[in-house]
């Protein structure tokens, strides 16, 4: 475990290694306690770099057993080796030479689940971002492309499969019970991009017809008997190879594609080239296991993974601080997949709940960074929301400015320009340029500027002149290392909405460039005038969230009830009744914190019975329309002095009131929308089941709630159904009879299932109330639950601490001192794992003072602690600074 945190990373120095590596030859041969790699290296001097350069590659923990240089053994005196970095002091002169580097592993020991490790008797590797430097000595940076050749060795009988990247070549007996597998991707890659997997594992195959009418042979290796709980992912797989074709002109290359899940794993799942690596929480799926959630997630991922084929491995990004370059984009080309798979507009809304809950808190936090930072100390602690989501949502303006053909154009040219580089921002925004002819050099500051931008509007009617105006002025708030900020281009689309929900015409407009609806804010200020506006409009803004802002609009209350009844804008109109409901609970807040009971306007109940109820709506859209605010969502808004049980109660408050005003017509909504036909995962069937466990959340507070809670689990033929009703009965009444006996069933009938157990703690971590600590410390003893295995800590630590407000933050501190203690015993094993669960403390600041004070107390109980690893200590320290 590295604990080294001196070296800081810097953007502005990166310069080009003065060493290529061309071709990788890797020969393993797999031991759990005493692996051999091989790494025959073609070193190629950069033309006009000196002969006497030294040559120093990285390592983590290696034991080095062997060096040579053109099949001789190198001396002593001319190399220098650790276990974390090699050095040739006196390479050959020759411009091209052949290094061999032998090491030893003990993969069974990498409980850190980076480089080369043994999950459940299956080796495996992950190595973005610097894992492959704990396989072997490297040049482990991104820049550094390389044909790769592959020899597994392994005992037949405990390693039956063996796999690598790009084709298979051959394969063979060795006697003794030995095997080997050989393998060679054509395409250069990047060493974060090497694989390996060797085990007994099930397959299930399949194979995919190329639009050019080439056969590529498919595969997805589980657990063996497992094999059928993968056929959701195969078919998610096909539909992304046949969309990619269809929406971005991108072929599959190679003849195979594989897939492999295993159950350690400190990701979703990993792109290496040909052969992705997933945790298995994302392909293994069915009706009695998995929930719609879990499908949709399916989808999305391997999707995700697979157009990563394009951007992220035919075109990789030159260093790490370009990784929004491959994520940010690919998560933008997952999001379209799934907004044409599924319903565009619930997808567009679940999108930004995602962004808002996770990305807008970043922003506003110690650990805010641009999409693209300038500086990191530990990498692997920039996997961020800002990167993914905010970069797609970067992308997706760029959309949004030139057009949808310019988009494609601007996206042919990139594929074609940069097809096997290690590209940078500067070439992505320059191929738009070019292929578009606009500038975009304001707009990319989107890429380097911190901070989520705020729009104050207001807006003036004047009916003899038939002009409406809109203020608008722009700004974005200091985060850390950047107090002053640069004028943002922000494409903000609107509507002008009048009578029945009518677009209101306009003949004319000034004072900001307006284009296909789009109002293009450059300035501090524009003073937008419409002529020749017939009537008062109400007027919709950020249509579609055409920009990741936020809004402080002067609009009167009766235009949000408008807009959440008529806005033609579907996105806009949940954000309508969103904002409504956001206003009134921290409104809710405020009378609860001055001792006060909550009250909440019949006007706003009876809109939400109203939406509930209106079948011009998908069942999926009225789900998420109903879903109130979460806890964080609205501690966000309120920005600061949060106290959590005030939150809550405020939104108990409100979830009583609507349920009681519409109990009746929710009642027989809820009873109209039972599966009566087999189960399917579409989307149609999936929002029927949302929209009714949303009305089971409502009724489950109203008089006989637990038994309607406990029948409906009783007759759940499903996993939704069953999780959804487990959730109701716990967490609005966790003390009742009908609770205990819930859990303790669904214990019994899935306590073998781990990721099926992963609901039932995640379930009992979001409990709200101060008892849950208790139950979460309890929980880590139970023989399900395992500190070594990312899934089970995420289900249990991960969601007690970010998505349970009252327990996490629970008045005398005991739920920070209990996460501080649990970081630190995690740290032991994985510290990346541990990392990212602290970092749930990012907002500790904006808390009332007595709890601040006991948040800091247990962050500085973790950054006290001796030999931190590099991953927590950065984390900390920043959230501490």
């Amino acid at each position: 475990m590295r604990t080294d945190t001196g070296q800081v990373f810097k953007l502005e120095d990166y310069r080009p290694n003065d060493y290529l590596i061309p071709q990788t030859n890797l020969t393993f041969r797999l031991s759990p306690d005493a692996t051999r790699v091989i790494a025959l290296l073609t070193i190629e001097r950069r033309d006009g770099v000196s002969a006497s350069a030294p040559l120093v590659l990285d390592g983590d923990g290696l034991t080095l057993k062997r060096i040579e240089i053109d099949g001789k053994k190198v001396k002593p005196s001319d190399f220098l080796a650790s276990p974390d970095q090699l050095t040739i002091l006196n390479p050959p002169a020759a411009h091209r030479f052949q290094l061999l580097i032998d090491t030893e592993l003990a993969p069974a020991g990498n409980e850190a689940l980076m480089g080369l490790y043994r999950s459940n008797n299956v080796y495996c590797t992950q190595c973005e971002a610097e894992g492959f430097r704990r396989i072997t000595y490297f040049l482990d940076r991104p820049d550094i492309l390389s044909v790769y050749t592959v020899r597994i060795e392994a005992l037949r009988d405990e390693a039956p499969l063996l796999l690598s990247n790009g084709n298979p070549l051959d394969r063979g007996d060795l006697g003794d019970g030995w095997h080997y597998a050989r393998w060679h991707d054509p395409f250069p890659k990047p060493s974060y991009l090497f694989a390996l997997v060797a085990g007994d594992l099930g397959q299930l195959a399949d194979s995919f017809v190329t639009l050019s009418g080439r056969t590529v042979e498919l595969g997805i290796y589980v657990e063996a008997g497992k094999e059928k709980l993968a056929g959701y992912a195969m078919d998610a797989l096909k539909r992304s190879m046949k969309w990619d074709e269809e929406a971005f002109g991108r072929e599959y290359d190679l003849d195979v594609f594989n897939i492999v899940a295993v159950s350690d794993f400190n990701m979703g799942a990993m792109e290496n080239k040909g052969l992705n690596i997933f945790n298995d929480k994302y392909v293994l799926a069915d009706r009695e296991t998995a929930t719609d959630a879990d499908f949709a997630n399916i989808e999305a991922i391997i999707a995700h993974e697979y157009f990563h084929n394009w951007t992220g491995n035919r075109i990789t990004c030159r260093d790490w601080f370009q990784l929004c370059l491959k994520e940010g984009l690919t998560v933008f080309r997952d999001h379209e997949f799934s907004a044409d798979q599924r319903s565009r507009a619930v997808k567009r809304i679940a999108e930004v709940r995602t962004l808002r809950a996770h990305q807008f808190p970043e922003d506003q936090g110690p650990l805010a960074h641009p999409v693209r930072p300038r500086r990191y100390r530990e990498i692997n602690n920039f996997y961020t929301a800002t990167v993914y989501e905010k970069g797609s949502e970067v992308v997706r303006m760029i959309r949004t400015i030139l057009g949808v053909d310019a988009f494609r154009a601007g996206m042919d040219l990139y594929f074609e320009r940069h097809d096997g580089d290690a590209a940078t921002i500067e070439d992505f925004v320059k191929v738009f340029e070019d292929a578009s002819g606009r500038d975009l050099s304001q707009f990319a500051l989107w890429y380097h500027q911190a901070g989520t931008p705020n729009l104050t509007i207001s807006s003036t009617y004047n009916p003899a002149a038939r002009e409406f105006t809109l203020e608008i002025e722009q700004s974005v708030p200091p985060t850390p290392s950047e107090s002053r900020k640069r004028l943002m281009h922000i494409p903000l689309a609107f509507g002008l909405i009048g009578a029945g929900g009518k677009a209101v015409e306009y003949s004319g407009v000034e004072g900001a460039s307006v284009e296909e609806g789009v109002i293009h804010v450059r300035k501090r200020r524009h003073m937008v005038r419409f002529s020749g506006v017939a009537e008062r409009p109400a007027v919709s803004l950020n249509r579609g969230f055409s920009a990741p802002v936020t809004l402080s609009v002067e609009q009167k209350a009766d235009d949000q009830f408008f807009l959440a009844r008529h806005d033609s804008d579907a996105f806009s109109r949940w954000q309508a009744f969103n904002t409504l409901l956001t206003d009134a609970l921290i409104s809710a807040f405020r009378e609860i914190l001055g001792g006060k009971q909550a009250d909440f306007a019949a006007r706003l109940t009876e809109l939400a019975g109203s939406i509930a109820g209106d079948e011009t709506l998908e069942p999926a859209y009225r789900a998420l329309a109903l879903a109130l605010p979460g806890e964080a969502d609205i501690a966000r808004d309120i920005g600061r002095n949060i106290d959590p049980d005030a939150i809550y109660a405020a939104r108990e408050a409100l979830a009583l009131a609507i349920g009681a005003a519409s109990r009746d017509a929710f009642s027989v909504l809820y009873l109209s929308l039972a599966d009566t036909g087999a189960f399917s995962p579409d989307a149609a069937s999936a929002g029927r089941r949302a929209l009714r466990n949303t009305l089971l959340d409502y009724l489950s507070l109203q008089p006989g709630g637990a038994a309607l809670a406990a029948g409906h689990f009783q007759s759940a033929t499903n996993m939704t159904d069953r999780a959804a009703a487990l959730a109701v009965l716990a967490h609005r009444h966790h003390d009742s009879p009908e609770a205990i006996e819930a859990l303790a069933a669904f214990e019994t009938i899935y306590g073998s299932d781990p990721l099926v157990m992963d609901k039932w703690f995640q379930i009992q971590a979001s409990v709200p109330g101060p008892q849950t600590v208790d139950t979460v410390r309890a929980l880590t003893s139970h023989p399900a639950f395992s500190m070594g295995n990312p899934n089970r800590v995420r289900s249990l630590i991960g969601t007690f601490s970010s998505a349970n407000q009252t327990g996490f933050h629970r008045a005398d501190g005991e739920g920070y001192r209990f996460f501080s203690q649990t970081v630190l015993e995690v740290e032991k094993r994985n510290p990346q794992v541990a990392a990212r669960l602290a970092t749930a403390l990012r907002s500790w600041r904006s808390l009332e003072p007595s709890r601040q004070a006991k948040a800091k107390e247990a962050l500085l109980s973790i950054a006290n602690a001796e030999n931190l690893s590099a991953d927590l200590r950065d984390i900390v320290e920043r959230t501490l600074a």
